[in-house]
């Protein structure tokens, strides 16, 4: 497929942008530290040579009041500007272009000074903002400028202002968070005085060459969110004060609608782009799960957007953009909208990363370098792990054969397959293959290997895997009692009503699978397109009859789903009660027999009817070769399940098996 506009070159003022592909902003977790900047400028920089058209920094706040908290940044005065010169000058010298983001957080920030332009506490927060005066707006509006003409100082080629997911510029614009009554409260006109002041500002303080973006709210998702007609009457009136681009912005953080998970559909917000688009002359950018340069393009031809935004894809390949240009779009390295590496971690006080890409973040730590004495080696199990040794070993320059038993790559990751808005995780099996293929790394499929097979090698890698986990449980053994992978695979079919014993991340993978898919995504999560009222929500439609009845379990007393993802498990959750799905803590197994599962939960006993008992108690480490690889005198390295089962966790399993195949 050709990508004719999204690999078209696009002036703006000063710059030009060699196609269609922006980097958007994302906080990565390390911007503070003595070792911040230099990071910071390799992360940048790897995306730079990677041909995309144009990055956006993490958000960089305007004055200590807007920071993040303690792992924020600020630039308020010139003693800032050492640190955001190496990140330009890397850019610029990998060939890049790059703008700030000046982000003001409002009532998001992380700190106990915090303000908003109304004294109302986020739900995500745990601090109340103190409401602003006319003298702190005025003074922060002139901050905005001094960043702005800070950032062109330190190089950057031009800022976005950030005026969406909830931060204080939305405050602002939304009655749900401005309350106030003087010239900057009440009417349209007046919550809009502080963004288009903003605007005017910044344009005044950039100089003519430099480029000023703006990320808009094109739909709040909350209560009290902007109409349909305001977000386009905003829209319009920052175009007149001076911006060059819109850039898209989705939902507020505290919004109970996911916005870019993988459960969400690819460009599911590109309406909401389009109709402001519609209405302005210069350039507008979609974003929000676009992770393909199909889809990409597609919005482009469909005259939806003028550009695309995409973050975490970055993450996942920093050299998508080449990739596309140089005919090798089958080979990105696809985000899978998962949000283990990035989103979970920052909202944890964690750094970002990648789950298929472990380099990410963390560019100074992982280092290729060819072998000086290539050793044959064998790496047993084509998973998460396994795939990764064997192409870091192969492209250092290992003679290099993965062995896997299956018909396919991907291990575990397989039966993601099955799970409603998983299907995108087939992308990365695909990946490694084609990758593998391209590094001379022999695979050999659709046989187990035995210690024979492996006699000739220098060195044995074990990436195995697991073995999903029989309890030891009268009854144990009945016809009905199904392990998880054995139903995610196709192998074993579900009845009517089912028991699935645990309620870990597996547990729900299960659920899922068992309560099915197929609902339209507006309809479900309560999405007004025309949004006459504030925020784009209306009642969700009522659910479908369940497919089954299904109770999930637990041993641990908490409640089911703790131990999902921050940022993905209330949306499973929310997605399970919909379908009617119990859930119980706290249970004890008695015994399994014809009749269903006897438990005791809360001092009582009951019995769970059912059809099918699901087994999702855990997993043990499969090390079948072990002992007979070890009699035999060979090296061998265990990685992945096959060395720590306690729990599923690719994340992981990627970054094992990267680290040991750069270092084997």
């Amino acid at each position: 497929m050709s990508f004719p506009r999204l690999l078209s070159p696009l002036q703006v003022r000063g710059v030009r942008l060699p196609n269609r592909m922006i980097m958007g902003s994302m906080h990565l977790g390390c911007e503070a530290g003595d070792n911040a900047f230099p990071r910071l400028a390799r992360f940048y920089a790897e995306r730079a040579a990677g041909g995309i058209g144009l990055i956006v920094t993490g958000g960089v706040a305007p004055n200590v009041e807007g920071n993040f908290g303690p792992d924020g940044t600020v630039l308020a005065d010139e003693s800032g500007l050492p640190g955001h010169r190496l990140i330009t000058g890397a850019v610029h010298g990998a060939g890049g272009r790059i703008v700030m983001q000046i982000l003001h957080c409002g009532r998001y920030s992380r700190h106990a000074d915090l303000v908003a332009p109304s004294a109302i506490k986020a739900p995500i927060n745990t601090f109340v903002p103190r409401e602003m005066t006319e003298t702190d707006i005025e003074r922060t509006v002139a901050d905005y400028g001094r960043a702005a003409a800070l950032a062109v100082a330190a190089g950057y080629d031009g800022v976005e202002v950030m005026a969406s997911e909830g931060y204080l510029i939305n405050e602002f614009l939304a009655p749900r968070t401005n309350r106030r009554a003087d010239r900057w409260g009440g009417s349209l006109d007046n919550r809009m005085r502080f963004a288009v002041d903003i605007v005017r500002t910044v344009r005044a303080s950039l100089g003519p060459a430099a480029i000023l973006m703006v990320r808009l709210s094109m739909v709040d998702l909350v209560e009290d969110g902007l109409a349909a007609d305001e977000v386009v009457a905003v829209a319009r009136a920052l175009e007149e004060a001076g911006a060059d681009i819109l850039n898209s912005g989705i939902g507020w953080h505290e919004a109970r609608v996911p916005t870019i998970a993988h459960t969400v559909p690819g460009g599911a917000w590109s309406w909401a782009t389009a109709r402001v688009k519609a209405a302005l002359r210069i350039p507008v950018a979609a974003s929000n799960r676009i992770n393909t340069p199909e889809l990409a393009e597609a919005l482009l031809a469909g005259g939806q957007a003028d550009l695309v935004s995409m973050a975490r894809p970055l993450l996942a390949d920093p050299a998508f953009a080449a990739k596309v240009a140089d005919g090798r779009a089958g080979s990105i390295n696809l985000c899978i909208g998962c949000n283990q590496g990035c989103l979970d971690p920052i909202f944890s006080g964690g750094t970002a990363t990648c789950l298929v890409n472990p380099r990410a973040g963390r560019e100074g730590e992982f280092e290729s370098r060819p072998v000086a004495r290539p050793n044959s080696v064998a790496v047993i199990g084509g998973g998460p792990a396994g795939m990764a040794c064997a192409l870091e070993a192969g492209r250092r320059g290992h003679a290099v054969t993965l062995f896997e038993a299956a018909p396919e790559l991907g291990g575990q990751f397989l039966l993601a397959r099955a799970v409603p808005g998983k299907a995108e995780y087939l992308a990365t099996p695909r990946h490694y293959a084609a990758e593998l293929a391209a590094a001379g790394v022999s695979v050999r499929l659709g046989r187990a290997a035995e210690a024979a097979d492996l006699a000739g090698f220098d060195k044995v890698v074990l990436a195995t895997g697991i073995v999903a986990r029989r309890p030891d449980l009268p009854g144990i053994d009945h016809p009905k009692v199904v392990a998880y992978d054995d139903l995610l695979s196709g192998r074993r079919e579900a009845g009517g009503t089912v028991a699935i014993m645990g309620a870990g991340g597996v547990g729900f993978d299960v659920a899922l699978f068992l309560s099915g898919d197929g609902e339209d995504f507006d309809a479900m999560w309560g999405i007004d397109r025309a949004f006459g009222t504030g925020g784009g929500l209306t009642a969700p439609a009522a659910p479908p009859p369940p497919k089954r009845r299904i109770v999930m379990m637990q041993r641990k007393p908490e409640r089911p789903g703790a131990t999902l993802g921050k940022t993905t498990g209330w949306i499973h959750k929310a997605h399970l009660q919909r379908h009617g799905v119990e859930m119980l803590s706290g249970v004890s197994y008695r015994a399994i027999d014809d009749a269903g599962l006897h438990i005791t939960v809360a001092g009582a006993e009951r019995l769970i009817t059912a059809d099918t008992i699901v087994t999702c108690v855990g997993q043990d480490p499969r090390r079948d070769l072990l002992a007979a690889l070890q009699a035999m005198g060979k090296p061998v390295h265990l990685i992945g399940g096959a060395r720590d089962a306690t729990r599923l966790d690719a994340l992981a399993a990627f970054e094992e098996g990267t680290r040991l195949g750069l270092e084997i």
